[in-house]
């Protein structure tokens, strides 16, 4: 198996996430006080961008690919814990998101979330 196959969901993973960061990220500035959705969007923002960028890292079988996936489990951590904090549908479904990239991050880097 190659690298690509070995991080194949993790990959996947990422980038549903990225996906419903940026998701996230763009329905907060349509909230009605979206001074208060300031950090839930800042946070969507890094965590879209560290979750392409190990997928990037991964699809290309990069020697640090491991290392940048133990990084992205803990924006993914620190963005889910941000959307819970909030009640609309797309935090939601951003952090059950981020909860699995998270979860896949792991398992490829094989730490524990503890």
């Amino acid at each position: 198996m190659t690298p690509y196959q070995d991080y194949k969901s993790c990959i996947d993973a990422c980038l549903a996430c990225a996906s419903a960061c940026n998701h996230c990220a763009s329905s907060c500035t349509k909230e009605e006080d979206v001074k208060m959705m300031a950090k839930c969007i800042r946070t969507d923002m890094e965590c879209a961008a560290i979750c392409y960028a190990a997928a990037q890292l991964m699809s290309l079988g990069s020697e640090k690919s491991k290392e940048i996936c133990g990084l992205c489990a803990e924006i993914c951590d620190q963005c889910a814990d941000e959307c819970e904090k909030h009640s609309h549908d797309h935090c939601r479904e951003c952090a059950e998101a981020c909860r699995k990239c998270a979860d896949e991050c792991r398992k490829m880097e094989g730490i524990s979330r503890y």
